[in-house]
């Protein structure tokens, strides 16, 4: 088992960056392959990113390439969101989450474990 708290969430400017971040518990954080998902307000949550377990293959939302990056570090136990170029309709909770499946899931009902989320604004 394992339990995941975020943090980095806040205020952005259109154009600007955030750095979340997704601490984890436990001593078998590199057996999990990572995600981030968001939910904005009156929508389903989405796949935004996720990780393997090693780090070496990522995959993106397409409505996140090439702005978002996620990486991971296995000895801190973290996992990373990195933003940039922040658009308002980015506004959401994110979620990190954890997936005991090694094959790539962009559905959030494959992911076992689950942060408490954090709050992204984005103002224009």
């Amino acid at each position: 088992q394992v339990q995941l708290v975020e943090s980095g969430g806040g205020l952005a400017q259109a154009g600007g960056s955030l750095r979340l971040s997704c601490a984890a518990s436990g001593r078998t954080f590199s057996s999990y392959a990572m995600g981030w998902f968001r939910q904005a307000p009156g929508k389903e949550r989405e796949f935004v990113a996720r990780i393997s377990r090693s780090g070496v293959r990522t995959y993106y939302a397409d409505s996140v390439k090439g702005r978002f990056t996620i990486s991971r570090d296995n000895a801190k136990n973290t996992v990373y969101l990195h933003m940039n170029s922040l658009k308002p309709e980015d506004t959401a909770v994110y979620y990190c989450a954890a997936d005991v499946n090694p094959f790539s899931s962009q559905v959030a009902d494959e992911y076992a474990y689950w942060g408490q989320g954090t709050q992204v604004t984005v103002s224009s």
